[in-house]
């Protein structure tokens, strides 16, 4: 049976970045300290927000260290490890247990474009080289492969393979995971637009980017959702969602550094080949944010 079952409000958080384009890692501790304090039960460390493309594993692997070393008492650690390798993502992910991290974010291999066969393969040879509790990532807006439900749903009898981030806006396909997986198996929302639906059909929670900017509003819409508010959730929702329409303006994780930065609160630039947004995205960003109640702590 799968377990352990995270937080419902995770947040792929951001990597910082110091002028010259390096990790900035006394930044990454202090934004770790002040996501857990706006709300944050677990952080998802080098995954899509975080620029896992342009991250060498030397800089994940003291990413995964230094977060695991601010917060590990206080939040779940959850290391992003996954590529379109099968053999690196093995290794990787062991380097990461090693180092005591909760859990591991595994995204579907992108560019190979393996059947739903070889995804199977693929992902039980990583759950059967680790005694980490696995979230499977299912984005295929980013992959260009969609990781069906047939295939979830049996990956879901493993052991270790906790859940799934599901991005694939697909809720009909997301409803028979739900429906189907093995019992305490998991789905997160992959999208902050989908997070309320999810939790209507039967989801869990979040892997999120909006929480860093409102991550106590928006565990306060699931807490107000699970308690049977689905009113007060449903107002939460309506909103916070200008917000998340303006952090997906261009390519994520763009529009939320900009947002940082402009809130005082610096992250640095993206690495190439991300650039910063075009002056009317960032207008749209920071008239949105000026219109929202902001919950990230600016002084931890």
């Amino acid at each position: 049976m799968p377990t352990p079952r995270f937080g419902r409000l995770l947040t792929a958080m951001a990597t910082p970045m110091d002028s010259s384009g390096a990790i900035d890692y006394a930044q990454a501790k202090r934004l770790a300290r002040a996501l857990v304090a706006s709300g944050s039960e677990g952080l998802v460390i080098s995954g899509t927000t975080g620029e896992a493309p342009t991250l060498t594993q030397e800089e994940k692997l003291r990413l995964f260290a230094a977060v695991k070393d601010e917060v590990g008492g206080q939040a779940a650690v959850i290391a992003g490890t996954g590529n379109y390798s099968t053999a690196e993502t093995v290794e990787f992910t062991r380097e990461a247990e090693r180092l005591g991290v909760d859990g591991a974010l595994v995204i579907t291999p992108y560019y190979n474009k393996p059947s739903q066969a070889g995804l199977l393969a693929h992902f039980t040879r990583i759950a059967e080289s680790t005694a980490l509790p696995l979230i499977l990532y299912n984005v295929p807006s980013r992959t260009a492969l969609n990781m069906t439900a047939d295939t979830q749903i049996a990956l879901s009898r493993l052991p270790n393979i906790v859940g799934t981030k599901d991005a694939s806006g697909m809720l009909d396909q997301i409803a028979r995971i739900i429906e189907e997986s093995e019992h305490g198996f998991s789905v997160w929302s992959g999208d902050d637009e989908a997070t309320l639906p999810i939790l209507a059909i039967g989801g869990w929670g979040v892997i999120s980017v909006a929480s860093h900017l409102v991550g106590l509003q928006i565990r306060t819409m699931i807490e107000r959702f699970v308690a049977g508010d689905t009113a007060e959730a449903a107002r939460i929702h309506r909103r916070l969602l200008p917000l998340v329409k303006a952090l997906f303006i261009t390519t994520s994780p763009v529009p939320l550094k900009h947002a940082l930065n402009h809130m005082g609160f610096a992250v640095g630039a993206t690495r190439l080949p991300l650039v910063g947004p075009e002056p009317a995205e960032a207008q749209v960003i920071e008239r949105e944010l000026a219109r929202q109640t902001i919950d990230l702590a600016l002084s931890v």
